[in-house]
């Protein structure tokens, strides 16, 4: 063995039992078990199950090698590949935003709004992890999902492959390439549009934190204090909503205000503010007039 155990010299042999590997990788447990489960191929009730026995060494190398970039601060979405989103495993990559609990929200808003055979369109899609839930969710939707991103969406279309195949089949979910509303044809309209863009202003903190060190810069920071991505979706949103359509944005939680303030200058109405499950100002949207 590479010896690279013996940062806890006290917890046994060379090869540690799984139980140990996971004591010994400096992580909290339940990261270490989930780069464990990805590391060994086992699922987690075996490794569970079989805690106390000498883990298999390449596996045991494969863990040390995750947990060593774990505690340099890689996401563990990024090394596991995959992050779990509205009861779905989506593959994600550093091409791609990592999926996150907020924007169940934003989806939850979309079903709820949406009549039966509805178009929408997700803008900047990334994993796809909006579009392909909505398309799983309901199977009377059709979807348009759009990024300027080669690589986010070839993830999108493999996640499509793999979660979401009917739909695809029944060309009720579909792909475009480019930024924003230039992805779109001119006479492309919508009874809903939902997006997650860039609303993170340049500069911020929050950027040199955690996960978001890792995360692609171009879907996380927009000009304008964070606000020219939403701006450009709003002041575009009339062009492609039929009567009564909707509009649906995430952003930061200290922007509702600003991003009222623009659905109400580009002659939206029933705009509301909907806040997320730690009672924060999450998704802004508003109804085109009839």
């Amino acid at each position: 063995m590479s010896g690279r155990w013996t940062i806890a010299p006290a917890l046994g042999p060379a090869t540690p039992s799984w139980d140990r590997l996971v004591l010994a990788s400096g992580l909290p447990r339940l990261e270490a078990r989930v780069l464990l489960e990805h590391a060994s191929g086992r699922r987690r009730e075996w490794l569970l199950a079989h805690g106390d026995e000498i883990a298999d060494a390449r596996a045991a190398d494969a863990f040390a090698g995750l947990a060593r970039r774990r505690r340099d601060g890689e996401p563990v979405a990024y090394l596991t590949g995959s992050r779990e989103f509205l009861g779905r495993d989506f593959e994600v990559s550093p091409s791609v935003l990592i999926p996150r609990p907020e924007t169940e929200l934003l989806v939850q808003a979309v079903l709820d709004r949406a009549l039966p055979g509805a178009r929408v369109l997700d803008l900047g899609t990334g994993s796809g992890a909006i579009a392909i839930s909505l398309a799983c969710e309901r199977a009377d939707l059709y979807v348009v999902a759009t990024d300027r991103s080669p690589e986010a969406l070839a993830v999108a279309r493999r996640n499509a492959q793999r979660l979401a195949g009917q739909a695809l089949a029944g060309a009720r979910l579909l792909w475009r390439a480019g930024s924003w509303w230039d992805a779109l044809d001119a006479q492309d309209r919508f009874d809903l549009v939902a997006s997650n863009p860039p609303y993170i202003g340049a500069g911020d903190p929050h950027l040199a934190q955690g996960d978001l060190r890792y995360e692609p810069q171009q879907a996380l920071v927009a000009g304008g204090g964070g606000l020219d991505a939403l701006r450009e979706i709003v002041a575009g949103a009339p062009r492609h909503l039929r009567p009564a359509g909707w509009l649906l944005l995430e952003h930061g939680c200290d922007q509702d205000g600003a991003l009222r303030a623009l659905l109400a200058g580009a002659g939206f109405e029933s705009i509301q503010t909907l806040r997320d499950v730690s009672g924060l100002p999450r998704v802004t949207l508003g109804r085109m007039p009839e």
